[in-house]
């Protein structure tokens, strides 16, 4: 019943079943044949009975074939090619494991090889380097041509066809650089200070011929055993993978290894990986691909190693990639960081041709637009400027073109204006990852659009393979699918591949892998497919193409993008964050007074843009991401050193001229009159007290770009009091502020004005406190939440005595020792209310301390605390070109995470008609806890720099009531706290005051708007460094930004200056927009948050 009544006909079978049993089989026990797989390419105790007995079919080493010899060279010098190889060089004789070092030394080699006659005619000739440390294969005549890594990794040199004839010498050289490719720390742990006495043994100096088959199943054996390993094993694709790989080793057991049964095994590999795996053409098919594969050597800039190093390492690195370019043709490679390019060009002119000719070929690629790697949280909205300016501007003069993709994997948070920045810097997209190190939150995105705070957005992918140096696993390809977080609209990604930091980039091996990946993913499926030979621009390109014809809608992200971990570097290294601070101000002025010289027709004086671009590309240099962050080696901050020091020597010589070509500081003149000068782009109310060659006070008031200082009776009448109240404190009062500190701490801060005390009752203001600081491993970088459980209050180690007592300004002192070998010494300062020196005036008092510190700590955080009676859910912090608003409460994970944050000048806290803000001088580190405001002043890390910030230190902050709500009062005090006023003599100082006038804010302008930068146009004729076309007559560049997050208007005041035409033009200076003149001058429109340049042609 049920059954088809019409099938009568039994099937008939052409294989016979046999009736009775042969023997008995069991089910395979799957763990046993598994774990098997091990075996066939351990380096174990079955190493000589499996596959790596197989990979080379001979091997020659010895005097025979191979003569070692070496030159040393003296101290920890690192000699030039023509400086080794000199004639009165003496190379001696050297052998296999002999040792060289100590650290950070370098050695050249001369190697001298030649090959028996039955070698000639090998499929594939190796020589085997391997010291265990980094080193660079050069010609005879000088001509580098490959990097070496030691300890196991690139220790291969292909032998060329010409030096493979017959019992012939042939002679290389080999620079070794006693340092590995993560520098020398002791030991296992890399981030260790280093070792200066590490020596090194040379292990390898062999020829190798090469079993291309063996090696070519090594590889096949590699990527299916993978699958075998990480597929389900609820899947038919795990299960026949490993019978694959049991069927590849019996077969290579039944055959001993022959080369004919390698033949085999190679051939039943193709059961899984397909036929084509061998070359390029196993990615020529129409099958749709989700990742893309691109090459990539990250290499710090400086880290663990010294930038004289990074130069070696980035010619040792990039000639490898060259090497593998000519020999893979679906190979493509990608390298950021203009200044390694420029280092290269400089040093390496043979290894910068080929780089440049495979840039032509469209085979290597430069990425990133940008000076270096840059950190993003610390440098200013102008240094984020121009290491766009530099980058762009050096890729566009050597390649022909500008990068389109912002590249920075590896830097430790992304300020919320770099979209902005990106995109007037021609740049709309942004790769990264390095969120996927948060050690509380889990970044929700891979690809989506990223919001700046003027509304500017990029698309931003983080390669859910989350890395930058993959090592091209089956792993990588598979998670670049399973860590996807935006499948949902678009499941493509990047997989970034290669070795980083001397490692020395994608080596031959990753691209073997992932030709087997691809073979796999065509033949069996499961593994998602990826393809070669494409730009990370070819990626984007499908992304934006996506998001503009409407086929995706990306999720966004506004903001900052704050990484949660390394929140100890907005600290480290203070001296070096001070230096960084101080340059970008100096370079600001430097740049607004020679503007002002060469536009007004000083004659004999030329707008110094050599001297500029110096200055600006070693600021640049410093602000890279390990550098400026202070997670570097000692040896790195000796260079950083170094170069703050030329900036400075350099820049007060510019500064000087600029200023004597404006007649400033003549000796020459008879009875100059003392002045000071204001280069910031508003009217600004200070009082300047100096002291001239008689002792006398000098003082003067001024609200204008030219102040006299005018020794007049008046500015002796005291406008500021000191008195001692009691036993030990001293009241400072001003006609704003009533101010009581005892003991150092301000125990009262009253606003006579508004009626209303700051600190609350039992409170203590400026209240030095210390915190144990040892974080879970990443000393430099980290700060863990763990360690406000234990702060410490500081107490005073003496009484507090008056410093200061004159009639503008009013100061007491304080020491306190913070342990028997560190003390700090605070003054706080008052100064007369600005009301009181100009009745127009709205600006509030502020009170001023300075620091003085000795500092010599093991593993500890030191801050100051200013409690307040101020409450509010948010506070603000100022940021390049803006403000971020951040939670000062704990609510959820991602609040609590940002328990420490990056400020930049100033932060405040503000509630419905008062705030307080906090002003700094060189500090980046900040915290708001509920009414808690807390800045942060020193660490003592003793990783990777033993040293970190051990000595003496100078800070300056203040505090800064006000009624009202945050404004433009809050931004210009950053401004001036910072921004010095320039004192010297004029013989005529009406004579410049007109000139002085020129570039500034009307009075009637929005007051949020802040004129940030006054230069000289990149190209014009008399002032271009020659890079790009000069272009004709004289253009002037503003910078113009909202600093307070809404529509801003006004007018910039061009005084004497005579411009005949103005453009709104991008950060590379291109023309966007004819600009308005207006009968006042140039009139400016400016959206929340947006950051305006102009371009001014002069008359």
């Amino acid at each position: 019943m049920g059954g088809d009544k019409n099938r009568n006909i039994a099937l008939q079978s052409t294989a016979t079943y046999p009736q009775l049993a042969v023997r008995p089989v069991g089910k395979q026990i799957h763990q046993l044949y598994r774990d098997r797989l091990g075996q066939f390419t351990d380096n174990g105790q079955y190493k000589e009975q499996g596959l790596l007995a197989k990979l080379y079919d001979g091997r020659l080493n010895g005097e025979d074939n191979v003569k070692l010899s070496v030159w040393d060279a003296p101290d920890l010098t690192r000699p030039t090619f023509d400086e080794a190889t000199k004639k009165s060089n003496e190379y001696r004789k050297t052998k296999i494991g002999e040792s060289f070092g100590p650290s950070w030394s370098t050695h050249w080699f001369k190697v001298q090889f030649k090959l028996p006659y039955d070698w000639t005619y090998k499929p594939q000739v190796e020589l085997h380097w391997d010291a265990n440390n980094e080193g660079l294969v050069w010609t005879h005549d000088g001509r580098p041509l490959q990097g070496l890594t030691g300890g196991g990794e690139r220790v291969e040199w292909v032998v060329p066809k010409e030096y493979r004839d017959y019992d012939k010498w042939h002679t290389i050289y080999i620079e070794m650089a006693c340092n590995g490719m993560f520098g020398n720390a002791p030991g296992g742990d890399s981030i260790q200070p280093p070792n200066p006495d590490k020596y090194f043994a040379l292990g390898q100096a062999d020829l190798v011929s090469v079993n291309l088959d063996a090696r070519g199943l090594f590889y096949d054996f590699w990527i299916i055993g993978d699958a075998a390993r990480e597929f389900g094993q609820d899947s038919w694709e795990e299960h026949q993978a490993l019978q694959v790989c049991n069927e590849i080793m019996d077969c290579f057991i039944a055959g001993e290894g022959s080369n004919s049964c390698l033949k085999d095994c190679r051939e039943i590999a193709k059961k899984y990986l397909g036929d084509d795996v061998d070359s390029a053409k196993v990615y020529d098919n129409d099958n749709e691909a989700l990742i893309s594969g691109i090459g990539h050597c990250h290499i710090d800039t400086c880290w663990l190693w010294p930038w004289a190093e990074t130069k070696r390492k980035i010619a040792r690195s990039w000639s490898n990639q060259c090497d593998l370019l000519d020999r893979y043709p679906e190979h493509r490679f990608c390298a950021s960081q203009a200044q390694q390019y420029k280092w290269l060009e400089q040093l390496y002119p043979y290894a910068y041709d080929r780089v440049k000719t495979h840039v032509k070929k469209g085979t290597f690629h430069p990425i990133g637009g940008s000076w270096v790697e840059h950190d993003t949280n610390m440098p200013s909205g102008e240094s984020l400027v121009r290491q766009f300016v530099y980058g762009q501007r050096y890729f566009q003069s050597r390649f022909g073109e500008r990068c389109k993709t912002f590249w920075l994997p590896d830097t430790f948070g992304y300020s919320t204006q770099l979209p902005q920045l990106c995109r007037l810097a021609g740049m709309t997209r942004f790769f990264t990852q390095k969120l996927s190190w948060n050690n509380i939150n889990n970044f929700p995105h891979t690809t989506f659009n990223w919001v700046s705070l003027d509304g500017s957005q990029v698309i931003c992918h983080m390669a859910p393979a989350e890395t930058y140096t993959a090592e091209a696993h089956f792993g990588d390809v598979n998670r670049s699918v399973t860590q996807h977080k935006s499948m949902d609209q678009d499941p493509t990604s990047l997989l970034v591949f290669g070795k980083g930091d001397g490692g020395g980039g994608p080596t031959f091996g990753h691209i073997e892998k992932l030709r087997r990946c691809r073979g796999l993913a065509d033949k069996i499926g499961k593994l998602p497919r990826v393809t070669m030979g494409e730009s990370v621009d070819d990626f984007f390109d499908r992304l934006e193409k996506k998001a503009a014809d409407g086929t995706v809608d990306f999720v966004t992200w506004y903001g900052e993008l704050y990484f949660e971990l390394h929140r100890g570097t907005y600290t480290t290294q203070a001296n070096n964050k001070r230096n960084n601070r101080k340059s970008e101000i100096l370079l600001h002025d430097i740049e607004y007074f020679a503007t002002l010289a060469t536009v007004s027709g000083v004659k004999g004086y030329n707008y110094p843009k050599k001297g500029i671009d110096a200055m600006w590309e070693n600021v640049l240099l410093c602000q890279f991401h390990d550098c400026l962050p202070g997670s570097c080696i000692e040896m790195c901050y000796d260079d950083s050193n170094e170069l703050y020091a030329k900036v400075f020597f350099t820049g007060e010589q510019l500064l000087a001229d600029a200023l004597e070509a404006l007649g400033f500081n003549d000796k020459t003149a008879k009875n100059p009159q003392d002045v000071g000068v204001n280069t910031l782009g508003w009217d600004r109310q200070s009082s300047i007290m100096t002291v001239n060659e008689t002792n006398k006070i000098t003082s003067g008031v001024t609200n204008s770009r030219l102040m006299y200082l005018d020794p007049s009776e008046k500015s002796a009448l005291p406008l500021v009091f000191l008195t001692e109240a009691e036993a030990g404190v001293f009241v400072l009062e001003n006609a704003d502020l009533r101010v009581a500190v005892k003991d150092g701490v301000i125990t009262s801060l009253y606003d006579r004005n508004a009626k209303r005390e700051l600190v609350p009752k039992n409170g203590k203001a400026n209240q030095l406190v210390i915190f144990d600081d040892k974080p879970l491993y990443w000393q430099a970088w980290d700060v863990e939440v763990f360690h406000l459980n234990s702060r410490k209050e500081l107490k005073a180690s003496s009484p507090t005595t008056i410093s200061e007592n004159t009639p503008h300004r009013v100061s007491v002192s304080t020491l306190t020792n913070i342990s028997d070998k560190s003390w700090i010494r605070t003054t706080i300062s008052l100064s007369a209310a600005p009301s009181t020196l100009d009745s127009s005036s709205k600006r509030p008092s502020q009170i001023e301390v300075s620091a003085e510190v000795e500092w010599h700590e093991t593993m500890k955080f030191l801050k100051v605390e200013f409690p307040t009676n101020i409450v509010n859910t948010e506070a603000s912090y100022e940021t390049q070109f803006g403000i971020v608003r951040r939670p000062t409460h704990y609510n959820t994970s991602w609040d609590m995470a940002k328990f420490e944050v990056c400020c930049h000048k100033w932060a405040d806290l503000s509630e419905h008609g008062y705030g307080l803000s906090i002003l700094n001088d060189s500090k980046y580190g900040f915290a708001t806890c509920g009414s808690l405001m807390r800045l942060s002043l020193l660490r003592a890390p003793k990783a990777p720099d033993a040293h970190a910030d051990m000595g003496k230190h100078h800070i300056n902050w203040a505090i800064l009531p006000h009624v009202g709500a945050l404004d433009d009062r809050t931004v210009r005090a950053g401004y001036e706290f910072n921004y010095p006023v320039h004192v010297a003599t004029h013989p005529e100082p009406r004579a410049i005051q007109h000139l002085l006038s020129a570039f500034r804010l009307t009075p009637d302008s929005s007051k949020s708007l802040v004129l940030d930068t006054i230069k000289r146009g990149e190209d014009d004729e008399d002032a271009s460094n020659g890079d790009m076309p000069a272009k004709r007559g004289k253009h002037v560049i503003l910078r113009i930004y909202d600093s307070l997050g809404g529509t801003s208007r006004g007018t910039v005041h061009l005084g004497p200056i005579k411009v005949s035409k103005a453009w709104k033009v991008n950060l590379l200076e291109d023309e966007l927009e004819e600009a308005v003149l207006g009968k006042n001058g140039l009139e400016v429109e400016l959206r929340a948050f947006e950051v305006g340049s102009w371009k001014l042609l002069l008359a």
